[in-house]
C-alpha cells in the first residue's frame, strides 16, 4: 500500500486528492496537510469525507512528512514546494507537485511571468513535466514530477498531435479558453463572489496568463521550435469543466483524412483520451467527475483552418486526477488505477 500525504489537502485540488485516493486500491493518504486547518477534523472541512475520513488536518513539515510516506502532493500555491524540497527529502520521498514550481525550464522565465523568486531551481532540469500521455516513460523514472496545470493540460493535448506532425502553422495557433470558477481555488477573492460570477462570462489575464508560457514551451518541444500562441482565458458561471476551443491554418495539402490519422496515431490507445472524429463539439458535462479528455475538430474549408476542441474536468485531469495517474506511473501501477470512474451527470 502507497502511503500518500497532501499539503495542501483543503483546497480544491487537495480534496479532490482526497477524494480519488479514498477510494484507490493500492494507496492511502496518511497525512493531511493544511496550515488553515491544523488539528481540526478533516470531515469537519468537508463534510463529504464524514464517516470516511477520520483523521485531523496537520501542518507542511516536509521534512518530517518525508520520513513518513512514500510519495507527498503538494496542492499549493506557488512558490511553497519550490521553499520546501530539498536533495535529502528527494533522496526519500517522490513528489508530485501541483503548482508551476517546476514546470517551466526556464527560470527566468517563471520568476517572470509569476513575479517571485525560484528557492530551488537546482531541481527545475531534472523535474518531469508530468504530461503522462506525452512523458509516461519519463515520469516513471522521476523523483519529482511537475503536475501540469488545467488550462494547459486540455490546450496540450487538444493541438498536440497535430503540432508534432506539422499539421498545422503553429505560429498561427489562438487558443480560447473558458473554466469554470474552482479553478481560481478555495480562497475568498471579491471577483469570485457569486453575485460576480453568476450570470456572467468574462475574461482574463488576457495577453498576460501564466499558463501561456507553459503552454508555449511544450508545444514548442512537439513542433521542435519555439513560438508564440495567443491565449486567452475566460471565467464562466460553473463549477468545473475546461473548454478550450483552438484555432490554428492548416499546412498546405492536409486533409481531414490526414488530421484524423495524427489524432489516432497519438491517441488511440490512449485510456483517458477520447477523440471524436464526427465534429460534434465537444462539451464539458460529458467529462465532468472524470480523467478523460474529450477532442473533436472541425476543419473549415473556407479559411483553410482548422477548429480544435478540448474539453476536462479542471480538477480532475487538470489536477488531482492526473496527479494521481502520475503516482500510478511512479510506483509501478496500472496507470488506470483508481481513475475509471466514468463522467457524472448530471
Amino acid at each position: 500500500m502507497i502511503k500518500a500525504g497532501i499539503i495542501g489537502s483543503t483546497g480544491y485540488a487537495g480534496a479532490e486528492l482526497v477524494r480519488l485516493l479514498a477510494q484507490h486500491p493500492e494507496a492511502q493518504v496518511v497525512w493531511y496537510g493544511s496550515r488553515s486547518y491544523i488539528d481540526r477534523k478533516y470531515a469537519d472541512v468537508y463534510r463529504n469525507m464524514f464517516q470516511i475520513v477520520d483523521a485531523v488536518c496537520m501542518d507542511d513539515d516536509m521534512d518530517a512528512l518525508a520520513e513518513a510516506v512514500d510519495v507527498i502532493f503538494t496542492a499549493t500555491p506557488q512558490g511553497l514546494c519550490a521553499s520546501l524540497v530539498s536533495e535529502e527529502i528527494l533522496s526519500k520521498v517522490k513528489i508530485v507537485d501541483l503548482s508551476a514550481d517546476f514546470r517551466l525550464k526556464d527560470v527566468a522565465v517563471y520568476e517572470k511571468w509569476y513575479g517571485i523568486s525560484h528557492k530551488s531551481p537546482q531541481f527545475i532540469e531534472e523535474a518531469v513535466y508530468g504530461l503522462c500521455e506525452i512523458n509516461r516513460e519519463q515520469v516513471k523514472q522521476a523523483r519529482l514530477v511537475a503536475n501540469p496545470g488545467c488550462y494547459t493540460t486540455c490546450s496540450i493535448l487538444t493541438a498536440y498531435p497535430l503540432v508534432k506532425e506539422g499539421l498545422i502553422d503553429p505560429s498561427t495557433l489562438i487558443i480560447d479558453a473558458k473554466s469554470g470558477t474552482s479553478g481560481a481555488g478555495r480562497g475568498a477573492k471579491v471577483n469570485n463572489l457569486f453575485c460576480e460570477v453568476n450570470e456572467n462570462i468574462k475574461a482574463y489575464g488576457v495577453a498576460s496568463h501564466r499558463h501561456t508560457p507553459e503552454i508555449e514551451e511544450q508545444l514548442g518541444y512537439a513542433a521542435g521550435e519555439q513560438f508564440t500562441i495567443s491565449f486567452t482565458p475566460h471565467l464562466v458561471p460553473m463549477n468545473r469543466g475546461i473548454l478550450a476551443t483552438e484555432y490554428a491554418s492548416l499546412k498546405a495539402g492536409v486533409t481531414k483524412e490526414m488530421v484524423a490519422a495524427a489524432y489516432d496515431q497519438y491517441y488511440a490507445n490512449e485510456p483517458f483520451v477520447r477523440v471524436s472524429h464526427d465534429s460534434q463539439p465537444v462539451e464539458t458535462r460529458w467529462v465532468e467527475g472524470s480523467n478523460y479528455v474529450d477532442i473533436s475538430y472541425v476543419i473549415d474549408p473556407r479559411t483553410n483552418r482548422i477548429i480544435m476542441m478540448g474539453a476536462i474536468d479542471n480538477l480532475v485531469k487538470g489536477a488531482a486526477g492526473q496527479a494521481v495517474q502520475n503516482m500510478n506511473l511512479l510506483f509501478g501501477l496500472p496507470e488506470t488505477e483508481g481513475l475509471t470512474q466514468p463522467p457524472m451527470f448530471p
